[in-house]
């Protein structure tokens, strides 16, 4: 079975792919004029902005939801291992990925919020909708929300429970039968609960991981602070091949840079279009705003820290692409978590190993909770023309993840990364092709939002006025014709 995943991961995550990601990202970037750059206060005052209603949630807790799931072991054994195999270079990588990839996140999150809907009482949105809404292929749609289902229940979850389990035992001697039953009661009592429970835990759980990590990192830079431009020296160098050490690893410290920033903060691949799809907001592109910013909090912020962390102390290895060992600072071993570790032992002798395995914790648990979400609005999205909604193939959903959840507490580590890497590379090429063919729309929505700021106004969404087609819940709303409509959603 192993070697069948990695069969198709060659073919999925081929180099076509990674550098598609970027192309795609650096193409959006152009078209908004940068808008990166523009709108970075925009961003960070709309994060804040605006309230949850009855059906949606807020832009925050949207926020929180998508940083929770894009914020996970990609964070700290990603960028191990993106350092192994690429060299120092492959961070300079990883923020050029993040830098575009937050273009092609605002416009996936904003065809999200134009082609959402209400669905029993709750607002529904992500990938499958603007592409059966949008380009108006309704077997492309379904197909999306049956991959999704697939990636978000049986492969994705594995790289998260694994890592906790492998984590846990080793800091704290805690078996991972314990960890996996642990877990699944823990999150069945999340994801039974629905998506204002699953919203108010991310809530909850992702400033306190992320400001917590960050902490004890800054610990470790202070400590070693003296070493930082020479760190920073290492990083450009290598990423252009200047340096002695790193000089013939340019190919690799790109597509490694490229590949594991795209895993981390999953821009292009669609999965992060669902919980911007639940936030209210009175235009489309405010959550587009929002969703670019989660982008930098993940990448540039909480990889940053584990990468200036990782290098400030020489805690890695380094190896050629035929296999010889470029440095082998910490002997042998599999790049990951322990990389992290080892960083913080040398500052705090005898805290790496639990912080690291809580940080995990926290990090992989918020990512999981997501995924459910995820998979119950793909659920929602395919049976969403059904006059009775049915309760038991959510309810089957929701058990077969806590069952893959254990089952994957007790897997092969090697065969949970391979299967999370083909579920999210089956996304992406579904996901990249849609919203290239939807750039017009897209677009659009982006130059009302920008006229109106610049006219002084709190841009508000008409889609008739867009010349947008499929957009029924804002249509719906403006054929009311009620200023209260207007005037609620300026309210948010």
């Amino acid at each position: 079975m192993e070697s069948i995943i990695n069969w198709l991961n060659g073919m999925v995550w081929s180099s076509a792919l990674v550098y598609l990601i970027l192309a795609v990202g650096f193409f959006y970037s152009i078209a908004t004029r940068f808008f990166q750059i523009r709108y970075f206060a925009e961003m960070v005052k709309l994060t804040f902005k605006g309230n949850s209603s009855s059906a949606g949630v807020s832009s925050f807790q949207a926020l929180s939801m998508s940083v929770g799931s894009r914020a996970g072991i990609g964070n700290i054994a990603g960028v191990a291992t993106a350092i192994t195999f690429g060299g120092p270079g492959a961070i300079f990588w990883m923020w050029v990925m993040a830098f575009f990839s937050a273009s092609t996140s605002f416009i996936e999150t904003t065809l999200a919020q134009v082609y959402k809907s209400k669905q029993g009482g709750q607002y529904r949105g992500g990938a499958p909708y603007y592409i059966g809404k949008g380009l108006k292929v309704e077997w492309y749609g379904i197909l999306f929300a049956l991959i999704t289902m697939i990636s978000m229940t049986l492969l994705v979850p594995g790289i998260q429970v694994n890592t906790i389990a492998l984590s846990m035992e080793s800091a704290f001697g805690v078996s991972p039968t314990v960890t996996g039953t642990i877990l699944v009661v823990l999150l069945g009592a999340v994801i039974f609960g629905g998506i204002k429970r699953i919203a108010t835990t991310a809530q909850i759980i992702v400033p306190f991981m992320a400001i917590g990590y960050f902490i004890v990192c800054a610990i470790v830079l202070i400590v070693n602070i003296s070493q930082l431009p020479n760190v920073l020296g290492l990083i450009f160098s290598s990423a252009f091949s200047m340096d002695a050490t790193f000089g013939g690893l340019i190919g690799s410290a790109i597509a490694w840079g490229v590949q594991r920033g795209a895993f981390s903060n999953a821009a292009g691949f669609g999965s992060e279009t669902f919980e911007s799809g639940a936030a209210e907001v009175s235009h489309p592109a405010k959550q587009g705003l929002v969703q670019a910013l989660s982008v930098y909090i993940d990448t540039l912020i909480i990889c940053s820290a584990t990468g200036f962390m990782i290098l400030l102390t020489g805690m890695y290895n380094v190896v050629a692409p035929n296999g010889e060992a470029v440095t082998a600072n910490i002997g042998e071993g599999e790049p990951g978590s322990i990389n992290a570790q080892l960083a913080i032992e040398s500052v705090i002798p005898g805290f790496g190993a639990p912080f690291v395995a809580v940080a995990i914790l926290f990090f992989a648990f918020t990512s999981i909770i997501t995924y459910s979400y995820k998979a119950e609005t793909s659920l929602a999205y395919i049976n969403r023309n059904r006059k009775v909604q049915l309760t038991w193939p959510l309810n089957l959903l929701k058990i077969g993840l806590l069952v893959f959840v254990f089952y994957s507490s007790t897997n092969s580590a090697t065969l949970a990364w391979a299967m999370g890497d083909l579920g999210f590379g089956l996304m992406t090429w579904l996901n990249i092709v849609a919203v290239l063919f939807l750039t017009k729309p897209a677009l659009k929505v982006f130059k009302d939002y920008d006229r109106q700021k610049k006219e002084g106004k709190d841009p508000v969404f008409d889609p008739t006025k867009v010349g947008i087609e499929g957009a029924d819940f804002w249509e719906k709303d403006y054929e009311e014709s009620s200023d209260e409509v207007v005037a609620k959603r300026k309210s948010v």
